[in-house]
């Protein structure tokens, strides 16, 4: 890949999804790439990259796509999952007692796993009679948001977080691959979005999960995407970072809500608005 079309693809990113493509990734950006050119019927990447700058929609979106990290896990960074297990979701059901309605965003869900980790401690704390639960999650790539639906995961992705006996009860042997309990996956309700686009559709959560996406962002993306998630995020609702990034030169609408579990943050009261439920 040359620098022209290297310089060009870092700009794609940076305008479609807000991504910081670092000047040491033109190897992984080839590898990534290559695949798109061989499903478009190209030779090489520079052709893929000629018929790019036409700007056609659909191969703008492959390319975005194919360079999207997609890194997860079941619990991923289990404290943050505790935490949830063990302080906020009592605190909300606390909260919305009289509404019994809990609203919670999974985003940059790449292939689903931590919804899933999500919707199953919702499952074991019984709820699902009684409330209304929306558990929505949303990636900007199609790919993974089609793994995510089809819920079928290998032996190594179900080993990463999954006790044994909670892959007995969640998952039934699918081949060499395991697909999650038809229960489970009614639970959550996913959709392609880019982080980037109107959140109007969104209407007030309780609870965001958006965990280490921002590691890969431009500042000024970044900035833009917590501004949006503080005017949708509930007076007293949750943001979940990963444990490895921060608030820093990014927003003041945000404070940590326990020393001991990082990248676990309220709404500070500056912050606090109301915003309109979806229905």
């Amino acid at each position: 890949m040359n620098a022209a079309d290297f310089a060009y693809l870092a700009d794609l990113l940076k305008r479609r999804a807000g991504f910081h493509l670092s000047p040491n990734k033109t190897h992984l950006a080839a590898s990534r790439l290559a695949p798109v050119a061989r499903r478009y019927g190209f030779r090489k990447t520079d052709e893929l990259f000629a018929e790019l700058r036409d700007a056609p929609e659909d191969l703008a979106r492959a390319v975005t796509d194919a360079m999207m990290i997609n890194e997860t896990s079941f619990f991923r960074d289990k404290p943050c999952f505790d935490h949830f297990r063990g302080v906020i979701l009592p605190s909300l059901l606390s909260a919305r007692a009289a509404s019994r309605r809990l609203r919670i965003w999974c985003a940059a869900a790449a292939t689903g796993q931590e919804a899933y980790s999500l919707a199953m401690i919702l499952d074991e704390a019984k709820i699902a009679k009684d409330w209304r639960i929306d558990l929505i999650a949303s990636d900007i790539s199609g790919f993974a948001i089609a793994r995510a639906i089809e819920g079928r995961y290998s032996q190594y992705e179900v080993q990463r977080g999954l006790q044994a006996q909670t892959l007995v009860r969640y998952f039934a042997q699918d081949g060499d691959h395991w697909r999650i309990s038809e229960h489970l996956r009614r639970m959550v309700s996913f959709r392609t979005f880019n982080l980037l686009d109107s959140y109007g559709w969104l209407g007030e959560v309780d609870v965001i999960y958006c965990r280490n996406a921002f590691l890969y962002f431009e500042p000024l993306a970044k900035r833009a995407c917590l501004k949006a998630f503080a005017n949708v995020l509930a007076p007293d609702g949750y943001l979940a970072l990963g444990a490895s990034e921060t608030m820093e030169g990014a927003s003041t609408a945000f404070v940590p809500d326990d020393a001991s579990v990082r990248g676990v943050y309220r709404k500070a009261r500056h912050a606090i608005r109301p915003v309109a439920l979806a229905s």
